[in-house]
């Protein structure tokens, strides 16, 4: 008769060990349905919410820094009319704050390439 473990305390949760490595992703973000009926004045500060909460999803980080020129792309049409799509960058950095709650943050950058058809994740730089 042998003991054995749980398979939770054996094996890790999923997702654990892949948070603390620095890596730059290049990602699709459908802003179209993300901000479907959104009042129209509403729109942008919504899309730049929306790409936050995505960048905190994917690279399981709750600290997030949009860059400036992703701002400028999705209010490049006004407050109403925003890129159905947009192809963005998002690093996932070391934070160098030693008072900060967080040792990983993630930046998000517009990607130079902003044709989306037939592009789906891809890992720029693995470090």
């Amino acid at each position: 008769f042998s003991q054995r473990l749980p398979s939770a305390t054996v094996k890790m949760a999923k997702g654990e060990g892949k948070s603390k490595e620095v890596v730059t992703r290049e990602y699709t973000i459908n802003l179209h349905k993300r901000c479907h009926k959104t009042t129209f004045k509403k729109k942008a500060p919504k899309a730049v919410k929306q790409i936050r909460e995505f960048a905190k999803k994917t690279m399981g980080t709750s600290d997030v820094r949009l860059d400036v020129k992703l701002n400028k792309a999705v209010w490049s049409q006004g407050i109403k009319n925003i890129p159905h799509r947009i192809r963005v960058q998002i690093s996932r950095r070391r934070n160098d704050d030693e008072d900060a709650e967080e040792d990983m943050y993630s930046f998000v950058t517009v990607a130079d390439d902003q044709q989306t058809k037939g592009k789906g994740t891809v890992v720029v730089a693995d470090a």
